[in-house]
């Protein structure tokens, strides 16, 4: 009898505690990036807590499970509510899972009695220990074998009103569902306990050392019964005490609704790079809930530092040298054909020098590789043709604002594979790697670029040629082009480097007859011996040549020598070449200017045919240029500052450092 009435006990509190809680409302699909996802969950009681359970997001693909998060130290709030989902949502989350998670369906979210590490990615959909679960998608068609696996009916398509994007899953109180305009933290009747909401505003996304501002704190209502008390922090990774000064306690008095503090940005003089300070409420006194929270607000370092080579939209040429080591060409002198194409494969492959670094460590390469040369903390995009923050570069799925790692010559048409248990493991740390070793071009940093995260996408697989259509990229309307030259010399290099890569004529497909099978070409060719003229390679260019020998060992000799592809595909194919003879390189040109520093004028000597001078500044910007014969005066008409000038006569050239008082 004992033993039956604690049986019956047990059930009975089980059924109580099953019933405690419920999925209230799910909001999957939003406009563009799905930015405003959300599950609640409500309970039958107010501030219930959720110590021992966990929520489940399974796919209806596979059945099995995608995400898994524990809710140990969650309450819900006095109407017996809580809100997971983008930080974006209002009011805040209890608890966030990042932006685009929440997959669209047909899929399903559960909440189950135990724990997250017992829900593992790809775990099969079970009842077991499930409290409540809803499926759902944006069409009808529902996941019919996930459900069956759940043991449950309840099926919901959001899009039944055709408005997926801006309404949500609710349930009533008749325990059905309903699709409507979505009231997170919220009962969906619109009854329930008012609360009174904090909202935190900051004037700018964005500041800079040194910058002063103030944060303002708003109550939907006006505090009652005591002062309201709130602290928060602003610590985040990198950006410490040290980065600013400033209270993190606040407080509003009774019958007030605002109040705000200053914060002061340290202004050091060290450049540490961008950072992201994080705001964050420590935990607010009962009746009060941040409307928004978890917000991310980007600070600029001041002292980043400028190159005196410019960007490849304004690009200098002459003041970046290669820094090939004397006679690592030398081989090449008086071949041709077949034969000077194979000479060069044994420079730039050669198995006892040319070093493999991992995938995970082009991130690295490229941070200083492709570093605009107007600001240290940010990487110049090659497509776009703008610079973005070092701090964008991309570690999840979102491509959306952020920068990634684009392969000149795409993945499928090479059949490059990322190695089992790639890391990052630094420049001391390689493999080797041969000219048969195709799939080693994953890594080979002579033909990946950073590039914005929506351009990368867009480009695609896609060949090069005149016209952005179809299966050819030409870049975006509107830009420039100044990459095209680059990627011209990056895949001459790749269709030496390794024996499985070709560039070809035409638009080649991207695999072979089989459908499968990598077909390691591409095109067009007759245009990238065309950009490789119009396009001529910069100083940019040059000093990432210089930088990624310092981690491969082997250099771009296409950067070094552009005239070297037409004389193994282009209008010298056949011909012997000679360096000397062939490159159409500057020779150094032998002059005097004076004086240096100077105060207003200089006198440039020695040039004894037409020559031209140009002035660049130290972020890379020509302003100035004046063409003359023999020697001539130049009133500089500058602001004081060091200025790089390169002065071109025939086929000659210099580049002098002018210090302007």
């Amino acid at each position: 009898m004992i033993k039956k009435l604690l049986f019956l006990f047990v059930a009975f509190y089980c059924n109580v505690t099953f019933g405690q809680l419920v999925i209230n409302e799910v909001d999957s699909d939003n406009t563009s990036t799905d930015t405003f996802e959300f599950v609640e969950i409500k309970s039958a009681t107010a501030n219930f807590s959720l110590n021992g359970y966990a929520l489940v997001f399974y796919n209806g693909a596979n059945n099995l499970s995608y995400y898994a998060l524990d809710l140990d130290g969650y309450s819900t709030d006095i109407n017996g509510n809580i809100l997971i989902g983008n930080t974006g949502v209002t009011p805040s989350p209890a608890i966030n899972f990042a932006n685009s998670l929440l997959q669209n369906g047909p899929d399903a979210v559960a909440i189950y009695s135990g724990n997250a590490s017992d829900f593992p990615n790809n775990t099969t959909a079970t009842p077991t220990g499930l409290i409540h679960a809803i499926a759902y998608g944006t069409t009808a068609t529902q996941p019919t074998a996930l459900m069956t696996a759940l043991g449950i009916t309840e099926f919901v398509n959001e899009n039944i009103n055709s408005l997926k994007d801006t309404q949500s899953i609710q349930r009533k109180n008749d325990g059905t569902y309903e699709v409507k305009l979505p009231t997170p933290g919220a009962n969906n009747d619109g009854s329930g306990i008012p609360i009174n909401y904090v909202t935190v505003g900051f004037t700018q996304a964005s500041y800079n050392e040194g910058d002063s501002f103030n944060i303002t704190f708003t109550t939907s209502q006006p505090v009652q019964n005591e002062t309201l008390i709130m602290n928060f922090t602003l610590n985040n990774g990198n950006f410490t005490m040290s980065d600013f000064s400033g209270g993190l306690t606040v407080s509003i008095p009774v019958g007030q609704t605002t109040t705000q503090t200053g914060i002061i940005l340290t202004n050091d003089v060290v450049d540490e790079g961008d950072e992201e300070m994080l705001f964050q409420f420590q935990p607010l006194p009962t009746g009060y809930v941040a409307n928004n929270d978890n917000i991310v607000i980007r600070v600029y370092d001041n002292d980043y530092q400028v190159q005196p080579w410019g960007t490849p939209l304004n690009p200098t040429y002459g003041i970046v040298s290669s820094t090939a080591p004397l006679g690592y060409y030398s081989s090449l002198e008086g071949l041709s054909g077949a034969t000077l194409k194979q000479a060069v494969q044994d420079i730039i492959a050669n198995p006892s020098v040319v070093r493999l670094h991992s995938y995970a460590d082009i991130w690295e390469i490229l941070r200083t590789a492709d570093q605009n040369p107007e600001n240290s903390n940010q990487v110049w995009c090659m497509y776009i043709e703008q610079p973005m923050a070092k701090l964008d570069q991309q570690n999840g799925s979102s491509i959306v604002g952020k920068w990634n790692r684009e392969h000149i010559f795409p993945q499928s048409r090479g059949g490059f594979e990322v190695a089992m248990g790639d890391s990052a493991d630094g420049i001391g740390v390689w493999n080797s790697t041969s000219a048969s070793s195709t799939v080693d071009g994953v890594s080979d940093a002579h033909h990946i670029r950073a590039e914005n995260g929506q351009e990368n996408s867009s480009r695609n697989n896609k060949n090069y040629g005149p016209v952005n259509s179809g299966t050819v990229y030409a870049g975006q309307t509107g830009t420039q082009g100044s990459w095209r030259g680059d990627v011209a010399r990056a895949l001459f290099y790749m269709a030496v480097r390794f024996n499985g890569l070709n560039v070809v004529n035409g638009d080649p497909s991207e695999y072979l007859v089989d459908g499968t099978t990598p077909s390691g070409n591409i095109g067009d060719l007759a245009t990238l011996l065309t950009w490789n003229t119009t396009d001529p390679k910069d100083d940019f260019e040059m000093n990432r040549n210089n930088y990624i020998y310092t981690w491969q060992m082997n250099r771009n000799p296409f950067i070094d020598y552009p005239n070297l592809a037409d004389y193994i595909w282009g209008a010298n194919a056949g011909q012997p070449w000679s360096a000397t003879l062939s490159s159409g390189e500057f020779a150094e040109l032998k002059l005097a200017l004076y004086p240096n520093p100077s105060s207003g004028n200089i006198t440039i000597a020695g040039a004894q045919n037409d020559a031209v001078a140009e002035f660049y500044n130290m972020t890379g910007q020509k302003v100035k240029a004046v063409e003359f014969v023999g020697n001539t005066t130049i009133n500089l008409d500058l602001q004081s500052g060091l200025y790089m000038v390169k002065i071109t006569s025939g086929n000659q050239s210099t580049t002098r450092k002018l210090i302007v008082k």
